[in-house]
C-alpha cells in the first residue's frame, strides 16, 4: 500500500522538490525566461533607435552620413556625440552636397534636425535637399550609371596589382537597409517628407543686435546665440537624457554651414592676428562638450582655405572628431588634364576619431577622388590610365636601343642585338 501511494504522490512530490531546489539555489547561469509581453528580464543594452547602429568596433552608436561610401570610409559611420568637419572646396561647390546629404538622411531615419546658417536661411535650404531612392526603384533608377560603370570597368585594363588588394567602394543601392540611404541629386525632397519631419532653424540675420556690445574676451554674438539656442534644444526636448517621460529616443543632427566666414562676425579670415581670434575654438571646444553627453551629431562645413593663421587651422582640426577635406579640380591645372577627366576632385580623410583616447586615427586610404554623376555623387578610388599610346613605345624602343649601344660589349651584349628587352 505504501509503494501505491508513494508511486501516486510521485509527480506532485518531484515538482515541489525541483520548485523548491530552483528557490534556494539559483545561479547567475539560469537561463532568462522572456515575459508575456516579449520582453526579456535582462540587463542594460546598448540603445535601439532608428537609423542608428553599434560600431563594429567598439560598440558605439552610429549615424550614417547620408553616403554610404563615406561611411565605410569613417569606420561605418558617424559616432553620436562627434563633430564631422568638412573642409569647403575653393568655390564651395561640392561641401553643400555633403551637408544636404546628411540632413536628407536625417529626414528619411526620422530624426530631429537643427540647421544654423549665416548665409542662406534654413527653409531654404531644407527645400534643396536631395530626393531619397527608395529599395524598390533605386535599383531601376541606378541602372544607367552603375551599367555602365561596370562595362567600362570590364573593358579597361588593369593598372597595377596593388589595386587588386584594395576593398571595393559601394556606388549602387542596398536593398531592404535601414541604415544609410542613397538620395537623386536631380530631384528634390517631396514636400510630405519636409512636412512629416521635425526641424529647428537658426539663420544668423535674425537673431543679430545691432545695440549689443560684445568685450574682445568673450564669444562673439553669432557663436553665442547659437550655443544657446543649441543647448535649448538639447535640454528641452531631452537630447541629453534628463527628460524620463520620453520613452521613444531620437536622434538630433545638428549642421552648421560655413562656419567661420565672416557672416558670423568672425575676422580670422580677414587676418592672422586678431583680438577675437579664440572665438571658434572657444565656441567648438564647448560645442563637443554638449554633444559628448547627449544623443546628437553634427557637421560642419567651414572655408579652411580663408582662414589665415595656420595655427588656428590646427586647433579647429584638434577640436574636431573627423575631418573630411574637399579639393576640387576647378581653376586648377588637374581640370585641363586629361588624367583626371573622370574625375571632379579630390576627397581627403584627414582624421578619424579614437574614441575615448587622446589622439585620432588617420586614414590608410590616400587615393580618393569624386565625381558627380547625372544622379550620384559618388566617392571612388583614384586610378590613373596608363601612357600605352604608339608614340611613346615607338621612343622608348629607340631610346632602349641607344642605350644598349652605349653600354658597350659588357652588359650590353644581350641588349646589342636586334630583340629588345621592353617592360
Amino acid at each position: 500500500m505504501a509503494a501505491v501511494a508513494t508511486g501516486a504522490s510521485g509527480p506532485q512530490c518531484a515538482e515541489a522538490l525541483a520548485a523548491a531546489a530552483g528557490n534556494s539555489s539559483s545561479t547567475s547561469f539560469r537561463r532568462r525566461v522572456p515575459k508575456a509581453g516579449g520582453a526579456e528580464s535582462s540587463g542594460p543594452r546598448l540603445v535601439s533607435i532608428s537609423g542608428t547602429r553599434p560600431s563594429v568596433r567598439n560598440g558605439q552608436l552610429l549615424v550614417s552620413t547620408g553616403l554610404p561610401a563615406l561611411d565605410q570610409l569613417l569606420g561605418g559611420g558617424l559616432a553620436v556625440g562627434t563633430v564631422l568637419l568638412i573642409e569647403e572646396d575653393k568655390y564651395n561647390i561640392y561641401s553643400p552636397m555633403l551637408f544636404k546629404y546628411f540632413l536628407a538622411e536625417g529626414i528619411v531615419s526620422g530624426h530631429t534636425l537643427l540647421v544654423a546658417s549665416a548665409k542662406e536661411d534654413p527653409t531654404d535650404i531644407l527645400k534643396e535637399l536631395p530626393a531619397p531612392l527608395r529599395d524598390d526603384n533605386s535599383k531601376k533608377e541606378l541602372d544607367e550609371d552603375i551599367c555602365h560603370k561596370t562595362a567600362e570597368n570590364n573593358t579597361k585594363m588593369k593598372i597595377a596589382w596593388r589595386y587588386q588588394l584594395l576593398p571595393k567602394m559601394e556606388v549602387g543601392p542596398v536593398s531592404s537597409s535601414r541604415f544609410g540611404h542613397y538620395y537623386d541629386a536631380s530631384k528634390k525632397i517631396s514636400e510630405k517628407l519636409l512636412e512629416a519631419s521635425k526641424w529647428h532653424r537658426f539663420f544668423l540675420p535674425e537673431k543679430v543686435s545691432s545695440t549689443l556690445k560684445v568685450e574682445p574676451c568673450f564669444l562673439t554674438h553669432g557663436y553665442g546665440k547659437l550655443l544657446q539656442f543649441i543647448q535649448n534644444i538639447i535640454y528641452e526636448e531631452g537630447f541629453d537624457g534628463s527628460n524620463p517621460q520620453k520613452k521613444q529616443k531620437n536622434i538630433l543632427r545638428i549642421g552648421i554651414q560655413s562656419l567661420g566666414s565672416p557672416l558670423w562676425g568672425d575676422a580670422i579670415s580677414c587676418t592672422e592676428s586678431c583680438g577675437n581670434n579664440h572665438s571658434l575654438t572657444k565656441f567648438l571646444y564647448v560645442l563637443r562638450g554638449l554633444l559628448r553627453t547627449s544623443l546628437s551629431a553634427c557637421i560642419i562645413t567651414m572655408p579652411t582655405h580663408l582662414i589665415q593663421s595656420k595655427a588656428i587651422i590646427a586647433r579647429v582640426k584638434n577640436l574636431s572628431d573627423t575631418v573630411v577635406g574637399l579639393e576640387s579640380f576647378i581653376g586648377s591645372e588637374r581640370e585641363t588634364n586629361p588624367l583626371y577627366k573622370d574625375y571632379h576632385g579630390l576627397i581627403h580623410i584627414r582624421q578619424i576619431p579614437r574614441l575615448n583616447n587622446l589622439i585620432c586615427d588617420e586614414s590608410d586610404v590616400k587615393d580618393l577622388a569624386f565625381k558627380l554623376k547625372r544622379k550620384l555623387f559618388t566617392i571612388e578610388r583614384l586610378h590613373l590610365p596608363p601612357d600605352l599610346s604608339d608614340t611613346v613605345s615607338r621612343s622608348s624602343k629607340q631610346d632602349l636601343a641607344d642605350s644598349a649601344k652605349l653600354l658597350g660589349p659588357g652588359c650590353g651584349t644581350m641588349a646589342g642585338g636586334k630583340k629588345h628587352l621592353d617592360f
